[in-house]
């Protein structure tokens, strides 16, 4: 017959994989949920805003505008900058 660990410490060696593998099963739940909101932070910054940007561009030409209120304010040229 094979050696065997005692009963009590086989039921906590089990509980305490049993733990470990909760913790990696809802940290897969996180990354995949992660990876959702990934794609939806693409899909705004691509979509909904790239098109905004795109209609404010045509119509106010290339600017900055301010999100807090509107303001909008030239750009500077890059031979300004380097001055």
């Amino acid at each position: 017959m094979a050696k065997k660990i005692k009963k009590a410490e086989l039921e906590k060696l089990q509980a305490a994989v049993s733990k470990m593998n909760e913790f990696k099963m809802e940290l897969g739940n996180i990354e995949a949920a992660k990876h959702r909101l990934l794609h939806s932070l693409a899909d705004v910054e691509n979509k909904e805003f790239g098109e905004l940007k795109k209609e404010l561009e045509e119509k106010y030409g290339k600017v900055n505008i301010s999100v807090t209120d509107g303001a909008i304010t030239e750009l500077q040229d890059e031979s300004d900058k380097e001055d």
